[in-house]
């Protein structure tokens, strides 16, 4: 790599871009040697004899030492020392693996921290064949990138090559992504190239091109992709974890909130090297985005697009049906069940925007069609559960039949589903938002949460007598940890028959949905869904649900009756149930 330390048998050389510094120097096992200074900014020094498992730092003017802002491993976190890596010396087991394709994917979304009772890829690793067994074939890990303290969600990371110091060592993150391999599990990262953390990060004191005002973000000065450095940053880091970690892919943080005015921008040329860079293996690209650009989505693996898109309009349609709740961005959905059929059949309901950024164009009703194979449906994520005052599930909010047809109609729809940690088991413990700041960034993280949730009327008494849950204590972190609900065993055998189903009924016939052709009927609360399939065998996979709390008359569907749910005879439908049907032809 251009950035950071590498490396060459029994030499290192060692890397910094530090346009602003008029003397740097390497600290190696508290030795100083100066660096030299090249072009660009650049500066470097190389070491004989240098060996794996050295600590360094840089110093920057005589005054300030810093992290390796490319750093592979900081055991004491961010504050603390570099660690330079052999990446050879870790010796993996996957040689015949080469991921999955994109239409075999089921998501399951999962914070390493809270995950198991000792929140490390070790304890992780370990229940990984559960997974399996439950039908899950890819698993997406919350960002993992280097930050300050005990806890925190990772999104506000400062070290973006370094995985967080508290799940153990890059080798444990290794064998975890191994062991994933030979069940024939896949792996993707959620990583954060929009900004960085409050806390940690000491580029702006070297290197302040690294940031710029032209354009402003929710984190303050946007990233400045212009330069090339810079732009080389990123696009290093992103091949970094695909091929040092053997991962299957990356979900990118809000890339509404990138500002790029090159062409192609960092985020279309992120897909393009990527493509280039792990050609002859299934490695999958995700995005998140409020603005629900479909123009950023295609086939997979096609250069400069990605494969899929979180699809929050699914969310939020049935929050609005299971919850009854209609603040914030859910007002938006004044129809839930007309919005919930134009984003299983067209992939979004709502475009523009993002939410919350000033000078925005207003969300408007999503016009043309959204790849359904690139729309990754959900009924609950780290967000929409972290980010309520008090981090609810929806196995409290919901009633157990209206849930339990949701979950149905997620997992059985043709877009890609995702689940989060503990939705197979029913678990009611919340996830809150947490993160273990100091001094005055924790009062003003304490302040703004009461602020925030001042504005919405079920939570603005907590937030006045101060009962709202803390979200720099330990002890908030402990509610959060997983456990499993309290009928287990039946959420678990019924999420394992729904991924059954799927498995045998959907996943072959996949590859020939059709791109267009699909429909919906709303009549109330009944919705009648079609989705289109070409291929040597051309069918109709339908879906008829009563999204209501009162039994429905509906005309008996065609075909062979695959999965019900509730109560479901002939011309009736009980409240919150539904049936799926394939038949053959067109």
């Amino acid at each position: 790599m251009r950035w950071g330390a590498m490396l060459h048998g029994d030499a290192a050389d060692f890397r910094l871009w530090a346009p602003a510094a008029a003397r740097v120097e390497l600290s190696l096992d508290g030795q100083l040697l100066a660096a030299q200074r090249r072009d660009e900014g650049w500066w470097d020094v190389r070491i004989a004899g240098a060996r794996a498992g050295q600590r360094y730092r840089w110093r920057i003017d005589d005054r300030l030492d810093v992290p390796d802002p490319a750093s592979r491993w900081n055991p004491d976190g961010p504050h603390g020392d570099s660690v330079l890596i052999d990446p050879s010396a870790f010796e993996w087991g996957d040689a015949a693996w080469h991921g999955r394709p994109w239409h075999e994917v089921v998501l399951y979304e999962l914070h390493i921290g809270c995950f198991t009772e000792a929140g490390t890829w070790d304890a992780a690793r370990l229940r990984l064949p559960a997974l399996r067994e439950l039908g899950i074939t890819a698993l997406q890990v919350m960002p993992v990138a280097d930050w300050p303290g005990r806890f925190g969600w990772g999104y506000d990371g400062v070290l973006p090559f370094a995985p967080y110091h508290g799940y153990g060592e890059p080798a444990a993150f290794k064998r975890f992504i191994d062991a994933a391999h030979g069940l024939g599990l896949m792996v993707l990262l959620d990583v954060v190239d929009n900004h960085f953390g409050p806390d940690g990060n000491y580029l702006h004191a070297y290197a302040p091109g690294f940031f710029t005002e032209r354009h402003r973000t929710a984190w303050g000065a946007a990233i400045d992709f212009s330069d090339g450095s810079v732009r080389d940053f990123y696009l290093q880091h992103a091949l970094y974890w695909l091929n040092e970690y053997h991962l299957d892919g990356l979900r990118f943080d809000a890339v509404h909130a990138i500002r790029d005015d090159r062409r192609p921008d960092i985020v279309e040329q992120i897909s393009q090297h990527v493509r280039a860079g792990c050609a002859g293996r299934h490695v999958h690209l995700v995005l998140e985005n409020d603005s629900n650009d479909r123009s950023r989505l295609g086939a997979p693996g096609t250069p400069g697009r990605f494969d899929g898109q979180w699809n929050g309009d699914v969310h939020h349609a049935l929050h609005v049906l299971l919850t009854g709740e209609r603040d914030g961005y859910y007002a938006e959905f004044d129809q839930p069940i007309e919005q919930l059929a134009q984003s299983l059949t067209r992939g979004f309901a709502r475009e523009g925007g993002p939410h919350n950024v000033p000078g925005a164009p207003p969300r408007r009703p999503a016009q043309g069609r959204a790849p359904l194979s690139a729309t990754v449906n959900f009924l609950q994520n780290h967000d929409q559960i972290g980010n309520r005052a008090f981090g609810e599930r929806l196995t409290t909010l919901a009633a157990p039949a209206a849930l339990q047809l949701a979950a149905a109609i997620v997992l059985l729809a043709p877009s890609p589903p995702m689940l989060f940690m503990g939705e197979e088991d029913g678990a009611t413990v919340p996830f809150l938002y947490f993160a273990d700041w100091d001094g005055e960034l924790r009062d003003a993280v304490r302040r703004g949460r009461v602020d925030e949730f001042a504005h919405f009327p079920r939570y603005a008494e907590a937030a006045r007598a101060g009962r709202l849950p803390d979200p720099c204590s330990a002890e908030t972190v402990e509610r959060c940890r997983l456990r499993p609900g309290p009928d287990v065993d039946a959420w678990r055998a019924r999420y394992r028959t729904l991924l059954a189903r799927r498995a045998s009924h959907l996943r072959p016939r996949l590859p020939d949905l059709l791109g267009d052709g699909h429909d919906a009927v709303v009549h109330g609360p009944l919705l009648q869904l079609r989705w289109r399939f070409g291929g040597a065998r051309p069918g109709v996979w339908a879906v008829q649900v009563n999204l209501g709390p009162d039994a429905v008359a509906a005309d008996a569907l065609p075909g062979e009756c695959v999965h019900a749910e509730g109560v479901a005879h002939g011309a009736t439908l009980a409240p919150w149930s539904g049936r799926w049907h394939w038949s053959d032809g067109r």
